[in-house]
C-alpha cells in the first residue's frame, strides 16, 4: 500500500468515476485502475461496486476514514518537514549558566521565538557541572558554559564563540562605597561586611578569596540571594556585567571599580555537543542569536 494508491482511491471516491479521477490526477485510466485493484488486493476485497456508476462497497465504506486520516498524517508531516527546513518548525534545546541566563540568554531566544513562533523549545539554567551533563547525556545540542573546559569529555564539545565578561565590584548606590572618591581592596574589606564570595568560575578567584578572608565577615550565598542582598544595601560583591546589566541600567546597583585590583573576567564559550549532522536551521538561528545579543553586549570575543 503506497500514497499513490490511496490518493486515486480517494479521487475516485470524489469524482465517482475512474476516468474523471484519471483526468483530475493527469494519468490514464488504466494507472487508476491498476492503483485501485493493488490496494483492493492489500485489503482483501473489492473497494467499490463497477458499473455505469462507481459506488464504494461496505468494505470501501469502512475503510474510507482511514485513508483520508492517512493522508492527512502524510501531508501534515511533509507540511512539517517544510517548516523545519526553513527553520520555522523544530526543536531547540540548550543548556546555560544561571549567570547568563536573563541577560544573555533571554533576549536571543526572544527574537528567535518572535520570528518562529512554532518552534518546539528546551531551555535550562544550572551550574556548569550540571550543564556540562546534559551536553554529554545528549539531552541538549548546545550550552553556555566556563570555558576552558578542561572536564571529561570535552573533547567532544565544539566551541562556537567565545565570550569575555567583565566581573565587577557592585554596590547599593547609597553604600559608603558608592560614595567614595577612591576605592581599594582595603576599603572593600573594611566597609564592604559582610562580603560575598561568589563563585563565577570553576573555583573562587583567588583575588576574591583573599578580599573575604581580610573582611572576616564573608557569605557564600547562591546568585539570586546575593543579588537581592546588594541591591537592598546589606552586602557587595563582585558580578559578572550581564547578570547585573539592567540593575546597572536602572540604577539599582552602581559599579565602583578598586583601583589596587587588576581587572577580572571570566571566559565563556557556547559550545554544541556532538552531533552527527549540522545544526538545523532553528538551531543556527540561535546560534546566531546568541552570537548577536553577546555581540550588543559588549562581550563577544574575536
Amino acid at each position: 500500500m503506497d500514497v499513490a494508491q490511496l490518493t486515486a482511491f480517494l479521487r475516485v471516491v470524489r469524482e465517482g468515476s475512474f476516468t474523471r479521477a484519471a483526468r483530475t490526477l493527469g494519468i490514464g485510466q488504466p494507472a487508476v485502475s491498476a492503483r485501485i485493484g493493488a490496494l483492493e488486493a492489500e485489503v482483501g476485497g473489492a473497494l467499490f461496486t463497477r458499473g455505469r456508476r462507481v459506488a464504494l462497497t461496505p468494505l470501501g465504506e469502512g475503510f474510507l476514514p482511514f485513508a483520508r486520516r492517512a493522508t492527512e498524517v502524510l501531508d501534515e508531516g511533509l507540511e512539517a518537514a517544510r517548516l523545519a527546513r526553513t527553520g520555522q518548525r523544530g526543536r531547540v534545546t540548550l543548556a546555560a549558566l544561571g549567570s547568563v541566563a536573563a541577560g544573555l540568554v533571554g533576549p536571543a531566544l526572544a527574537s528567535v521565538a518572535a520570528a518562529h513562533p512554532s518552534l518546539e523549545w528546551l531551555v535550562r539554567s544550572a551550574a556548569h557541572e550540571q550543564v556540562l551533563a546534559m551536553l554529554f547525556d545528549g539531552l541538549v545540542e548546545l550550552g553556555v558554559v566556563v570555558w576552558p573546559c578542561l572536564d571529561a569529555g570535552a573533547a567532544d564539545l565544539t566551541r562556537l564563540f567565545l565570550m569575555r565578561e567583565p566581573v565587577v565590584l557592585a554596590v547599593a548606590p547609597d553604600h559608603p562605597l558608592a560614595r567614595r572618591r577612591r576605592v581599594e581592596r582595603e576599603d572593600v574589606a573594611r566597609l564592604g561586611r559582610p562580603f560575598l564570595r561568589l563563585r563565577w568560575w570553576r573555583t573562587h578567584h583567588p583575588e576574591i578569596t583573599r578580599i573575604g578572608e581580610q573582611a572576616g565577615a564573608s557569605m557564600d550565598v547562591p546568585m539570586e540571594t546575593a543579588r537581592h542582598l546588594v541591591t537592598r544595601g546589606v552586602a557587595v560583591g563582585f558580578f559578572p556585567t550581564t547578570y547585573i546589566a539592567e540593575d546597572l541600567a536602572e540604577q539599582r546597583l552602581v559599579e565602583v571599580p578598586v583601583q589596587d585590583l587588576a581587572p577580572l573576567s571570566r571566559t565563556l564559550a557556547l559550545v554544541r555537543g556532538r552531533r552527527p549532522a549540522p545544526p538545523g536551521p532553528a538551531t543556527a538561528a540561535v546560534i546566531a542569536a546568541l552570537r548577536e545579543q553577546a555581540r550588543t553586549l559588549g562581550i563577544l570575543r574575536r
